[in-house]
């Protein structure tokens, strides 16, 4: 006796087809996104008047460059007066002086770090919003 698939049956075998197919190839991707994303360490900081999108580049020992995009708690851009990095080794407990970013558009700051050794950073930022507001958060960072 023949077996007579409905459409429905048809249907159910495509989707997990197309199902594992997309699996399949998320995870031959992965890889390789990986190892792009491997140059760079980001964070997420934030508090309840400022967020920020920190990304170190490269995340790996020797000179790094932090740039940091501000944003509201409603995420759009937030201008600030200035802003300040602190770096201190959680390991060692050394503390790096101070840098003062330099503007990088209306939200973005830069900074420049001469030497970071590899091991587990505390990344603090010092915003100033106005002559009046401040605002201060940290977030621990990786560096290999």
């Amino acid at each position: 006796m023949k077996q007579i698939k409905s459409p429905m049956t048809s249907r159910r075998n495509f989707k997990g087809l197309a199902l594992a197919v997309a699996a399949l190839l998320s995870v031959a991707v992965t890889p390789l996104a990986a190892a792009t994303d491997d140059d760079s360490f980001f964070t997420h900081l934030h508090t309840e008047k400022a967020m920020a999108n920190v990304t170190v580049s490269p995340g790996r020992a020797g000179p790094v460059e932090i740039a940091i995009q501000l944003e509201t708690t409603d995420e759009t851009p937030l201008s600030a007066k200035a802003v300040s990095v602190t770096l201190v080794d959680t390991q060692t407990g050394k503390k790096l002086a101070p840098v003062e970013a330099l503007r990088d558009g209306e939200d973005g700051w830069r900074v420049k770090v001469a030497q970071l050794t590899p091991g587990r950073w505390m990344l603090g930022l010092g915003i100033s919003i106005s002559e009046a507001d401040h605002v201060s958060v940290e977030s621990p960072i990786l560096i290999k």
